[in-house]
Parts: structure tokens; sequence; C-alpha cells
């Protein structure tokens, strides 16, 4: 028989690196130059360049924009998966769609970090699915 408290915690500790990648993520897009392009002429230009959807905010102020509610969305599935797994495991673990969901948000993410992104928020992403799934596997043969 398996512990019934190893799933909840696999699925927090999985919630808790999302989360962390979130707010390094939120940190770096309001301070610091770790987000913004190595020549200063690029970000001087994007800042003068408005989208072709709109003239009310140029490439620059979307990036910050895009780079920020991209931090709130990690923090956002931190939190309530985290809560759940702490709080309120057995609700959580009797939904298969919230199971899924998070299972398809990290698989996205898992997607776009191999894609576009670079190796330290792939590899984070990947401990988190990796923690993810065998909370399932361990809560499944359980």
């Amino acid at each position: 028989m398996t512990a019934t408290w190893l799933p909840p915690l696999l699925i927090a500790a999985a919630a808790a690196i999302v989360f962390m990648l979130g707010a390094l993520h939120l940190l770096y897009t309001f301070h610091g130059t770790k987000l913004h392009p190595r020549d200063p002429d690029l970000q001087a230009r994007l800042d003068q360049a408005p989208l072709m959807l709109t003239r009310k905010t140029t490439m620059w102020r979307a990036w910050i924009g895009f780079n920020a509610s991209h931090s709130y969305g990690a923090l956002f599935f931190g939190t309530v998966y985290g809560y759940l797994a702490v709080a309120h495991s057995a609700f959580l673990f009797q939904s298969w769609f919230l199971l899924s969901l998070g299972l398809l948000l990290l698989a996205g993410y898992a997607f776009l970090a191999k894609r576009y992104w670079f190796s330290v928020p792939y590899r984070g992403i990947l401990l988190a699915m990796a923690l993810y799934v065998a909370a399932l596997v361990v809560f499944t043969m359980g």
C-alpha cells in the first residue's frame, strides 16, 4: 500500500517549481536587464515601434506585458495546484479534469520551453512535470 501523503507532496513540489520559475521571471521582467536585448539600439527601436494592431502601445511595452502575464500564469498554476495538493488533496485527486488540466499545462510549457526558450526553464518544467506524473502514477497504483 502506498503512502497517501506522497502524491499530494509530489504535486506540491511540482507546483513550487513552477511558482518559483514564475516569480523569478516576474522579477527579471521588471528588474535588471536579463530579459532585455543585448543590442541597446534594438531596445530603443522596439520602444518606438507601435504594433500593427494598435498605435497605443509599442513592441517593447507589449514585450514587458507579455512577460509579466506569462509570469502570472506560472504563479497562478503554482498557487492553485500547490494549495489544492496541500489543503484539498482529496478534492484534487477525485477530479480527473483538474489532474489532466495540470498535466496538459505542464506539457504545453515543456513544449514551449524546448522550442522557444532556453535550458533552465526547460529543465525546471521537465522536473515539475516528472514530479507531477510520478504523483499520478503513485496515486493510480495506490
